[in-house]
């Protein structure tokens, strides 16, 4: 990044600073702080182990020091700004989520566009937020859009507060579906009654909650798609399971037409053929439903993360708060572009073709020097694809 780029960048951050109040975390003064400010060549240099002491009024740091990145811990300490971890006794922390496109099965880096990215993204964080509001039960969380490629999740949950690593793995261990096994989520029922002379089990997968209700309702849109086939393609569809011929397709159409709500509700006896493809799809269940998050964010207990409000220097999007019930609505590439930067045109010498989606409007550039929106300036910029044209 050339000194004008890295100046200009700097002087706008600042003019985004004064124009807005950023909100603390709970319990600031307990949490260690941390920023990268905007240092000359290609390294980027952390400052840390500060409290609010050091940093004194948040705002007024953020408007003189213009910072490029900013953070606080998820951990609480007696003594915050102690140099060493040892120093500061750790009292506890909050349950961080880190959702990154970087780590994403679906993306492929260099092909997906930067908005494909954002909306994969989304994707995974719905299926953490299932997991976390529906399985563990938690309501004291808040959900932040990055700045960058995804999204964070923090849990203040007074139950997690004092969870220690080991207890924060198995926890991320549960929403990858690490270690999910069919046989530790069937349940056995024994069947009696009337004109049942030899009670007998039945095993069942649980549709009352967990990784059970997710097989379940994955069965339960296996049986509507192979009743939307015909027979001869709904046969060959189910052979493409391993183990199973032309002779146990037939034998499990057959009981998925003849016994369709004991499938449905999870009855995985219903024939040795289908308990195979059961197993099958409760593969497919983790490999589609599990929430790909960055697991070293949430085991760490001393973890730096993004402040909200703040701007992220790899991208000049803001650090975005966003109210659950606004999650489906929220826009990264419109709701996350400040205003400071909207209504003015820069020029810049672009590096790389590449298309913009930002702000409801597609932006397509060509390398040499051009005029553009500012946002879209800023953001060439700050991912190092343009440099600062002179006026």
């Amino acid at each position: 990044m050339e000194d004008r780029t890295r100046a200009y960048l700097r002087g706008r951050f600042s003019d985004y600073y004064r124009r807005v109040d950023v909100p603390l975390p709970p319990s600031a003064d307990e949490r260690e702080w941390g920023f990268i400010p905007w240092t000359e060549g290609p390294d980027e240099t952390m400052v840390r182990h500060r409290d609010l002491l050091d940093i004194g009024d948040v705002d007024a740091f953020l408007r003189r020091k213009r910072p490029r990145h900013v953070y606080f811990s998820a951990g609480r300490y007696e003594t915050p700004g102690a140099s060493t971890m040892a120093e500061k006794d750790w009292t506890g922390a909050d349950l961080v989520f880190d959702i990154d496109a970087d780590h994403l099965p679906t993306v492929t880096l260099g092909e997906d566009t930067y908005a494909e990215m954002l909306a994969k993204s989304k994707d995974a964080l719905v299926r953490l937020l299932d997991f976390l509001e529906r399985d563990f039960g938690f309501d004291d969380l808040s959900v932040v859009f990055s700045g960058g490629r995804g999204y964070h999740v923090h849990v203040r949950d007074e139950t997690v507060f004092p969870l220690e690593r080991d207890e924060r793995r198995e926890i991320v261990d549960y929403v990858r579906g690490n270690g999910v096994a069919f046989e530790s989520l069937v349940r056995e029922e024994t069947v009696s009654g009337l004109g049942v002379k030899n009670p007998t089990t039945r095993r069942t997968l649980p549709a009352d909650g967990g990784w059970g209700r997710r097989a379940v309702d994955h069965i339960d849109a296996f049986v509507d798609e192979l009743l939307g086939m015909d027979e001869r393609d709904a046969l060959l569809h189910l052979q493409t399971f391993d183990g199973v011929g032309e002779k146990n397709a037939e034998a499990v159409l057959n009981v998925v037409q003849n016994n369709t709500e004991a499938v449905r509700a999870g009855n995985v006896d219903v024939h040795p053929a289908f308990l195979n493809v059961a197993r099958q799809l409760l593969t497919e269940t983790v490999d589609e439903e599990e929430a790909p998050i960055d697991e070293p964010v949430t085991t760490d207990t001393h973890r730096l993360i993004r402040l909200p409000g703040s701007l992220h220097g790899g991208s000049g999007l803001a650090v975005t708060s966003i109210d659950r019930d606004a999650l489906a609505d929220f826009d990264p590439l419109t709701d996350a572009v400040p205003e400071t930067f909207v209504g003015h045109e820069i020029r810049v010498d672009v590096e790389r073709e590449y298309e913009l989606g930002m702000c409801g409007e597609t932006i397509t550039v060509t390398p040499g020097e051009q005029t553009l929106p500012e946002y879209a300036g800023v953001f060439l910029m700050a991912r190092g694809w343009a440099e600062k044209a002179t006026e």
